[in-house]
């Protein structure tokens, strides 16, 4: 195998298309950021947008700009961006609330839809809130006349299979899925499972929390039902930023929300004591939008809109490829195991699983290399392709060298858990 030199990490920079957005981020010098996959870099434009929505906005026009700078029509103005990165209409996403509370409604709505089916189909390697906000709505649910409902875990491989199988196949009223899993980064063929899902009379939920922004996502070519995906990724909204929804066109008019809060109404401003909802996606909000992270993430799709889906897909797959053949290059006499999907099914991260996982990336964090730990054995490094350089991928497996040909992740300071890993 051919010796990879930081000289060719540098000429890769040199001819990257992207490269150019990088100064499009405030990143700190001296710092590899390898974790865009659980919170994104910040936009320049996102830090001047917010410092204008607090000065001019709130500070100068007060509540007049509900009107004048439009602050009501946020929701729909965000959604309409992140429905061109995930192939969906622009009438077919809201950006409201946390992809938690989304993934509550849009479940609730699944299970109404079908009311003769009781089962909630899924996998054990889900991210673990989706897997606990359907165990809460269905002990907030209770039973139904065909029975109890059931959330079915199945390995995300045997989902299909299980779909084809006659007894659960009939029973099952919605499949939830991650479209990129959280820590292996597998890919799920959105297509071919939700056509499985609705061959077995299911609809299908996608959480894209990991895919919005990262690769390309075609909701309205795989027909899916619903979808969620949060901000704060990928599309580097800030911590916390508002999360979206997703819901076809053809079911728009048969949910009722199970949140049924007043700008979900359809005329909110006439305060009826009646719930009547709003036409469309916007019956789908609850409360008042978070104006100042709403304006964050909304100045930061408009980066992210820039760039093409295609190459920043390439450049996330080159980035992971360098990564994993650094890591064989340099670190292979380390005990690390591939822990990530095969390439062909592998979202925008990679993992390298290990005993000593935890205590490696705090030592590497301590050297300036940023990626994060998932239990029980996982080191998780994501790549941004719009702001990290394959230079970088090299110094960070230079360090992870260092910290394990020197031992020094063997130290207590380096393993004692953080309440945040």
């Amino acid at each position: 195998m051919t010796t990879i030199t930081r000289a060719d990490c540098e000429a890769r920079d040199r001819a990257d298309p992207l490269a150019s957005f990088r100064e499009r981020f405030a990143l700190p010098e001296g710092i590899v950021y390898l974790d865009g996959n659980s919170l994104g870099a910040l936009p320049k434009a996102a830090a001047l947008r917010v410092k204008h929505a607090v000065e001019r906005e709130w500070g100068a026009d007060l509540i007049k700009s509900w009107n004048v700078h439009r602050w009501i029509d946020l929701p729909q103005r965000a959604g309409a961006k992140i429905a061109r990165l995930v192939g969906a209409k622009a009438s077919e996403v809201i950006v409201a609330d946390s992809t938690s509370v989304n993934l509550f409604k849009m479940l609730a709505a699944a299970l109404r839809m079908r009311p003769g089916r009781r089962v909630i189909l899924s996998e054990p390697g889900n991210f673990p809130t989706d897997l606990y906000v359907a165990q809460g709505l269905i002990e907030m649910l209770g039973d139904r006349p065909g029975g109890k409902l059931e959330l079915k875990l199945v390995p995300g491989e045997q989902i299909v299979g299980a779909l084809d199988d006659a007894a659960l196949g009939a029973d099952v009223a919605v499949v939830s899925l991650t479209h990129v899993n959280y820590k292996s980064g597998r890919i799920h063929d959105m297509a071919a499972v939700t056509a499985k899902a609705h061959a077995a009379g299911a609809l299908m939920l996608w959480d894209l929390a990991h895919s919005a922004g990262a690769l390309p996502v075609d909701l309205g070519a795989a027909k899916a039902d619903f979808a969620v995906g949060c901000g704060y990724k990928y599309l580097n909204g800030g911590p916390g930023a508002p999360a979206f929804l997703f819901v076809a066109e053809r079911h728009q008019a048969a949910i009722r929300p199970p949140l049924a809060g007043w700008m979900g109404h359809a005329h909110p401003f006439t305060f009826d004591v009646g719930y009547e909802p709003a036409p469309g996606i916007a019956r789908n909000l609850c409360g008042t939008p978070p104006v100042l992270s709403m304006s964050a993430l909304d100045a930061a799709l408009d980066v992210m809109l820039e760039a093409d889906m295609g190459a920043l897909r390439a450049k996330s797959l080159a980035l992971g490829d360098l990564f994993l053949a650094l890591v064989e290059q340099r670190c292979a006499a380390h005990g690390f195991r591939n822990g990530s999907a095969a390439r062909h099914e592998r979202g925008s991260q990679v993992g390298l699983l290990h005993p000593e996982g935890y205590a490696i990336m705090q030592a590497l964090i301590a050297r300036g290399v940023i990626g994060d730990f998932r239990a029980p054995d996982m080191l998780r490094f994501g790549f941004a392709p719009l702001y990290n350089r394959y230079a970088e991928v090299w110094d960070a497996v230079d360090a992870l060298a260092s910290v394990m040909d020197t031992r020094a992740w063997d130290t207590p300071q380096f393993k004692a858990r953080a309440a945040v890993t």
